[in-house]
């Protein structure tokens, strides 16, 4: 058995998840909900044991790196920890609805993975050979992860808020009594962006512990270092107005959902698209 093939089951578990989630929001059965946290749970699992197994076959190539230095490995590792995010989340409140607006991330960057880009194990680039690459990829996608579920349920609030505005008292109470109250939501956005904002501040710092390894300069200005600060920025920016002036509801939500954007043009566009220190980030991180 090979990490690709497991890769491709976890997949297909994070698409029967999605859609048993469609089920529950259409049925309001609590037992499908259960449901779709638990195949959401055994994809989980089963990508657990895929990126372990596909550490062990670098080894067995001679390569011997963790499994997150190109973009494949990387997609698969944000997929990851997307889940992991969302497991937390959803054990200790449990809003099972919440997994409609989270799984799909995991699904989309797992469909990706498979279907679009080349999943070889090749060794790592100079720069590469550090273990401040476990350090900083970890803490970064963590952070990435939060931010995700945040988006998700900053988008559930927005559609929750604008039926409770403008819908019946009966529309409302049909498929939007699937959803939490929306001082709820708002508290999950607020609790999602906690969980994330540390980890990504210690990505920054470890990546310029990295960056002062493998090229001798704790900060170059270089687009991915700038697009971390200016997603560090929004973030920051969330909390401080939070804290400072009461930003709760839409206006806490919509900023959210752009923090959530520029994390992902921090991640791909800056990558796939921009020249610098991190150019290589087309086929490596």
């Amino acid at each position: 058995m090979t990490s690709s093939l497991l890769f491709n089951v976890t997949t297909l578990a994070y698409m029967a998840s999605m859609v048993v989630f469609f089920a529950f929001i259409a049925s309001k059965n609590k037992s499908v909900g259960v449901a779709g946290s638990m195949i959401a749970y055994a994809g989980f699992i089963i990508q657990t044991v895929a990126i372990g197994l596909r550490w062990k076959e670098s080894y067995d190539l001679g390569v011997g790196h963790a499994p997150l230095s190109n973009l494949y490995e990387s997609v698969v590792f944000f997929s990851w920890t997307i889940i992991l995010i969302f497991a937390f989340i959803d054990i200790k409140y449990k809003y099972r609805v919440v997994g409609a607006f989270v799984v799909p991330f995991a699904l989309l960057g797992m469909t990706w993975a498979q279907l679009g880009l080349g999943n070889g194990i090749e060794p790592l680039v100079p720069a590469l050979q550090s273990n401040w690459l476990l350090y900083h990829v970890v803490t970064c996608f963590l952070g990435y992860a939060a931010f995700a579920v945040a988006c998700g349920i900053s988008i559930m609030y927005l559609i929750k808020a604008k039926f409770e505005e403008g819908a019946s008292e009966a529309s409302a109470g049909g498929l939007m009594a699937m959803f939490p109250p929306t001082r709820v939501l708002d508290d999950l956005n607020y609790r999602a962006i906690m969980i994330g904002f540390p980890l990504l501040t210690l990505g920054i710092i470890t990546g310029a512990a990295w960056a002062n390894y493998a090229w001798g300069t704790y900060w170059s200005w270089d687009p991915k270092e700038t697009w971390s600060l200016i997603v560090w920025f929004v973030y920051a920016a969330f909390l401080h107005a939070r804290f400072t002036r009461g930003w709760v509801g839409k206006r806490a939500a919509w900023l959210s959902i752009i923090g959530f954007a520029a994390t992902i043009f921090c991640y791909l566009g800056v990558n796939l698209f921009l020249s610098g220190l991190h150019s290589y980030g087309s086929s490596k991180m």
